[in-house]
């Protein structure tokens, strides 16, 4: 509705001329032109004996200013989650987690995951890719930033990594600033200091500042051990926890650009190292030929002859296996559903207690308990036999190396928990 009224020659000055806006008619539409005149006539009386009561009111002179209390915000709902990039846990531990949003910041749960705080508040980063925690010291917890993937033009970049040697109560910068996202972080279980970042790179410019960076003094110093180019950063990699010596890496080329993520290139590959990443051979025999999109990678910890590679192709396959140690390799799944939209979400994890299953996450979760020849778990149903947890658009998991049936999924709403006792949690920051 809008509603206007004159007072002198059919016109208020612009100051005090009063609209009200309706969907398609006004008020002077409706009103019969006495009606509007009448109105006009009792408006300007009351502004005229109003304004001059006004002025005299007004205090003159300087006048003493008050701070207003400053504003307290509460939340109100709904209970909606964001998306949570990564997510770590302690094996044999079921009250212990901590999540990553991806421009939420770190938030941690003591409670078995009925309430998470946040823990990384007073850093100057919010987006989280990669968390780890040392599994040969509980209270040593790694943080890697941005976020791990290349979607949108608003997608976060980071400022490095982070570490923690008090469980998350404090936080020290550890470097590789230019890094932009870090997809992940592994740890060796015997030492502490030997710790391992998968940087994808910021994407949206050729960058040095990609690849798998090694440290051997708990981050004091570092080293880029895998480089392939200035478009290709590392977008997986996996651990030997048996041997910290062997190590397997995917990595990406990838292009960002406002109106499009140009994902593939020569420059994607597997990579194997077998002297703790000092040095690393590109793999072959059997690998999909290039272009190749993102890849992320798995070693089965009960069998570390095991390993799997998620490829993104245009038509070659998904899943790739060696049961070799990585001299060979076959194609053992070609689903589509597996490598979906994989820019965004694609993450491979092999069941610590069985090297024939393997945990998948895209737009859902899928599990293969044959090796990888078929899988189980689409459409966002239970990821049978792993467990009861759920996802949908899902990003990371977590499994328990000693209950495969405790773990956790990270999706676009929140996270899911696998108890470990056949029930499941549902978490939303």
């Amino acid at each position: 509705m809008r509603m206007g009224y004159a007072a002198r020659n059919g016109e208020l000055p612009p100051s005090i001329r009063i609209l009200v806006e309706n969907q398609s008619m006004t008020i002077f539409r409706t009103a019969s032109r006495a009606t509007r005149a009448a109105s006009m006539a009792v408006l300007a009386a009351t502004l005229g004996a109003s304004l001059p009561a006004l002025a005299q009111s007004r205090p003159h002179g300087p006048q003493k200013t008050t701070t207003p209390p400053p504003l307290q915000f509460h939340y109100m709902g709904p209970p909606a989650g964001g998306r949570v990039a990564s997510v770590a846990g302690i094996p044999g531990d079921y009250s212990t987690y901590y999540l990553g949003a991806a421009t939420g910041g770190l938030w941690k749960s003591t409670d078995g995951g009925h309430t998470f705080l946040p823990i990384f508040d007073d850093q100057d980063i919010a987006a989280i890719g990669a968390i780890a925690v040392a599994p040969s010291d509980s209270d040593t917890v790694w943080v890697g930033t941005g976020e791990p993937w290349f979607i949108r033009p608003s997608d976060i970049w980071g400022d490095g990594v982070y570490k923690s040697t008090d469980a998350g109560k404090t936080w020290q910068h550890m470097g590789l600033v230019d890094t932009g996202r870090v997809a992940r972080i592994v740890i060796n279980p015997k030492d502490a200091n030997n710790v391992f970042v998968c940087a994808e790179g910021r994407g949206n410019s050729p960058q040095q500042e990609r690849g798998v960076y090694r440290t051997t003094d708990g981050g004091k110093t570092w080293q880029r051990t895998l480089f392939v180019d200035e478009h290709t950063g590392c977008s997986g990699l996996s651990m030997d926890p048996g041997n910290p010596d062997v190590l397997l890496a995917g990595t990406w080329q990838v292009k960002g650009r406002t109106w499009a993520e140009l994902s593939g290139g020569p420059g994607s590959g597997v990579y194997l190292s077998r002297d703790n990443g000092r040095t690393w051979t590109h793999l072959g025999n059997g690998l999909p030929s290039p272009p190749l999109g993102k890849i992320d990678v798995t070693i089965a910890p009960s069998n570390p002859q095991r390993m799997y590679a998620l490829i993104q192709t245009k038509d070659q396959g998904s899943v790739w296996r060696s049961d070799d140690g990585g001299t060979s390799w076959k194609v053992v799944s070609h689903d589509r559903n597996l490598i979906m939209r994989a820019g965004y979400y694609i993450f491979i994890e092999a069941n610590p207690k069985d090297a024939n299953g393997v945990l998948v996450l895209n737009s859902g979760p899928h599990y293969s308990s044959d090796g990888g020849l078929t899988f189980s778990g689409e459409g966002g149903k239970n990821v049978k036999p792993l467990g009861p947890a759920s996802c949908g658009d899902c990003h990371e998991g977590w499994i328990d190396p000693t209950n495969p049936a405790h773990y956790v999924l990270t999706d676009d709403g929140g996270a899911q928990i696998a108890t470990g006792a056949g029930t499941a949690l549902t978490v939303a920051l």
